[in-house]
C-alpha cells in the first residue's frame, strides 16, 4: 500500500552547503539518507516529497556543520498481508518468477501460480500449464494476493511473496475468461427457464 508519511529528524548541514537554501541543502542531505531505504515500520521508502528545515540550527564544537531538527514528507510503500496487487514479470526463474509491485519484486513460486502441473522454461521466459494451456511470461501482467512479508533487518531488500491460487486472480487475461464464464453461468439458468416455459 502506498502512503505518504510524515517524519522527523535532525539534518547536519556541512560547510560546503552553506551557499544553498536550508530547504534545498535540507532535501539533498535526506534524499541521500533515506530513498530507496526500507524500514520495518514504513516499508519502501520511496522518495521524499517535501522538508521543513527549523532555521535555527546548533552547533557542536569541533564541528564546522550545523543541526538542524527537520520535518519531510516521503511517500511509502508497505506491502501488507492479504492484499490484493498489479504487478508484471520481470523474471522467469526454475522455481517460479519475479512480480514487480510498486518498487520492489515479489516472488510468484511455481506451486503459488494455479492447480495444474506447471513447467518452467527459463530460456524461454515462460510458465507452461500443462492442463490448461494457459502460461505466463515476462512482460505479463497479472493480480495477485500478498501471502508473506520479511521488511526487519534480516531481510536487507524485503521479501514478499505471493499467490495467484484463488478466484479472480492471476494473469489478466486469466481473469477475464472467469468473468465471462461467471458471466455465461448467469445466464444458462434464465434462458434454461424460458425454454421450459415455451
Amino acid at each position: 500500500m502506498f502512503s505518504i508519511s510524515t517524519l522527523v529528524d535532525v539534518v547536519r548541514i556541512p560547510p560546503s552547503l552553506f551557499g544553498t537554501t536550508l530547504k534545498k541543502a535540507g532535501m539533498n542531505i535526506l534524499k541521500e539518507k533515506y530513498e530507496s531505504m526500507i524500514n520495518a515500520e514504513l516499508g519502501y521508502i520511496i522518495m521524499i516529497l517535501d522538508a521543513k528545515v527549523e532555521e535555527l540550527g546548533k552547533m557542536i564544537a569541533g564541528d564546522g556543520g550545523t543541526f538542524h531538527k527537520v520535518e519531510f514528507e516521503a511517500l511509502t510503500f508497505y506491502p501488507k498481508l492479504q492484499e490484493i496487487v498489479q504487478g508484471e514479470i520481470v523474471d522467469i526463474t526454475d522455481f517460479g518468477a519475479f512480480v514487480r509491485i510498486g518498487p520492489t519484486d515479489a516472488l510468484l513460486h511455481l506451486s503459488q501460480v494455479m492447480d495444474d502441473y506447471l513447467k518452467s522454461d527459463v530460456k524461454s521466459g515462460m510458465i507452461l500449464a500443462n492442463q490448461s494451456g494457459r502460461t505466463l511470461k515476462v512482460g505479463s501482467t497479472l493480480r495477485a494476493r500478498i501471502t508473506a512479508v520479511s521488511l526487519g533487518k534480516a531481510a536487507a531488500m524485503g521479501k514478499i511473496g505471493i499467490t495467484c491460487r484463488q478466484p479472480f486472480l492471476g494473469a489478466n487475461s486469466w481473469i477475464e475468461e472467469e468473468i465471462k464464464k461467471a458471466e455465461g453461468g448467469k445466464d444458462k439458468p434464465a434462458k434454461e427457464a424460458e425454454v421450459e416455459a415455451s
